[in-house]
């Protein structure tokens, strides 16, 4: 898959899995989304297509690397809807 079509998948997911926050924004714990089972069997690597979204500028989140269990409760948040 190419990185492109992996970060629309990623953005499919997360208003899926998100909710509006208080800025109007769809945003989710990335917690949720990595112990999601259509998420684990979409993406061969979460974490890298997270962050080849965050490049684009398509999500933002707290940091560089999101890592499971330390990071679940951070915010992954859609900037474009």
């Amino acid at each position: 898959m190419n990185v492109e079509h992996e970060v629309t998948l990623l953005v499919e997911e997360i208003r899926r899995l998100g909710s509006k926050n208080s800025d109007g924004k769809t945003s989710v714990k990335f917690g949720v989304l990595f112990s999601d089972d259509k998420c684990a069997n979409l993406f061969e690597a979460l974490v890298g297509t997270l962050k080849a979204a965050k490049r684009k500028k398509v999500i933002m989140f707290e940091g560089e690397l999101l890592l499971q269990g330390v990071h679940d409760n951070v915010d992954v948040i859609l900037l474009q809807e």
